[in-house]
């Protein structure tokens, strides 16, 4: 039927009339009642009590409350330049842009087990191009939220899967003194911790006699944490032949090295020399963790980038133990973040990069060691009471000045100079600036002069 004119004319005027009434009625709508307040009770959360202050971390809070114009933070482990800025790595710049440049890259997830090209380096980077344990196939690696990230994976594997005849299998043994995360780490993780002695306060040296004592006394099938270099917080590290010592010892009496490479690199300056402890141990073809973080000799402190390694005796054991490891990582955090471990492979896998990073990474250890001599001189000219000698003895990052409690707190409070209250400080934080000053404060802390 075809409509004329005027018909489609009316049907439109009604149309535009009842749109008309449909937008200009008012909707009602139902209110909602009155929300009422819930009967006070307190917070469910009224009982948590405040916590301490991290006694590393902590020291870092109190020197950013002090005014002065003075102030030197000698507490936390991070590098700093002659000027006292945080340095990044030109050839970590580098890498970056390259990534950056790349229109390919993208955001996804990594595997549960991370970047395998990182983890692949890591490996051959500690344990050595040529590792027999490499070439046979007898080694996982997964990668993991820096160092801390990989010791508590490694701890939680461990509380797990460790099983020996002895009921020691879920003890580990470390140094006394250690960095103050590891019994943490390792108690939370289910491990029960056990000390073993390590620093001579009289020598401000090695108790390698001790040492060595505590450890035959271990029980078959203890694990035993060793810092590979750099031993933090005294700076203090075994000759080679002391380490060959430690590995016989270790080996004649099943105990399990799980090793801590937080500074490798970043101690002589020279990655094979900090590296040559936990090859001597994969060299007997025995087994043993290796905990690996980038934060130091890359500078990447905020990208967390590390590694876990384990030397397994068969290439089928390791296989299994990274399916397990698999199963640790998933539901702690899923799997981990993609820009630090590129940053690494893509420096690792280049030869020019690589001799780049060389170059920074001794120029940093050159530094800190410049930063020794400096000191033990100024401490020397000003007379100062006292063998300081340890200073240029000890290697890495940290000095332990063995300055007591009360000396610290002194040079706190008349020096603005902040340090853990067991007298190691950062030699990364000291310049050619600072050194006379800090000099001054130990004169003045060991004298009792003011």
């Amino acid at each position: 039927m075809r409509l004329n004119d005027g018909s489609v004319a009316r049907r439109l005027s009604t149309l535009g009339k009842h749109l008309v009434e449909t937008t200009t009625t008012t909707v009602r709508r139902p209110t909602a009642p009155p929300i009422r307040s819930l009967p006070w009770r307190g917070s469910v959360f009224g009982h948590v009590a405040q916590a301490p202050e991290d006694p590393i971390l902590g020291v870092t809070v109190a020197y950013n409350k002090d005014p002065s114009p003075v102030k030197v933070n000698l507490g936390v482990g991070a590098y700093r330049t002659e000027e006292g800025k945080p340095l990044v790595l030109n050839v970590v710049r580098r890498a970056e842009q390259l990534l950056l440049n790349d229109p390919n890259r993208i955001k996804e997830y990594l595997p549960i087990t991370g970047l395998a090209e990182f983890n692949k380096l890591s490996a051959k980077l500690i344990f050595g191009q040529d590792s027999p344990a490499i070439q046979e196939n007898r080694v996982t690696t997964v990668q993991c939220l820096s160092g801390t990230g990989s010791l508590r994976v490694g701890a939680e594997f461990l509380a797990k899967h460790y099983h020996k005849k002895s009921c020691f299998q879920h003890t580990i043994y470390i140094p006394l003194p250690t960095w103050g995360n590891h019994p943490k780490v390792f108690t939370i993780a289910g491990l029960t911790v056990k000390t073993y002695r390590y620093y001579d306060p009289a020598t401000r040296g090695l108790n390698f006699q001790g040492l060595l004592e505590d450890l035959s006394a271990a029980p078959s099938g203890a694990i035993v944490l060793l810092h590979a270099c750099a031993h933090n917080p005294t700076g203090v590290d075994p000759t080679l032949d002391q380490w060959e010592h430690i590995r016989q010892l270790m080996r004649s009496k099943g105990l399990l090295p799980f090793f801590d490479s937080a500074y490798q690199g970043f101690a002589s300056g020279s990655l094979d020399a900090d590296a040559q402890p936990v090859r001597l141990f994969v060299a007997d073809g025995g087994e043993l963790l290796a905990a690996q973080s980038y934060a130091k000799n890359m500078g990447l402190y905020g990208e967390r980038v590390g590694a876990l390694s384990i030397v397994c005796k068969t290439r089928d054991v390791a296989v299994r133990v990274e399916s397990q490891l698999k199963l640790v990582i998933r539901p702690m955090y899923s799997n981990p973040p993609i820009h630090g471990a590129s940053i690494v492979a893509t420096i690792l896998r280049d030869r020019e990069m690589y001799g780049g990073w060389t170059i920074e990474l001794k120029a940093m250890a050159d530094r800190i060691i410049s930063m020794r001599t400096q000191l033990h001189e100024a401490l020397l000219a000003r007379g100062t009471p006292g063998d300081w000698s340890h200073i240029i003895k000890q290697i890495g990052m940290f000095t332990f000045t063995g300055l007591n409690t009360d000396q610290v707190a002194f040079m706190t409070k008349e020096y603005h100079i902040y340090m853990t209250s067991d007298g190691r400080i950062s030699m990364a934080g000291l310049s050619s600036r600072t050194v006379p000053h800090l000099a001054d404060a130990i004169h003045a802390a060991v004298t009792g002069a003011v």
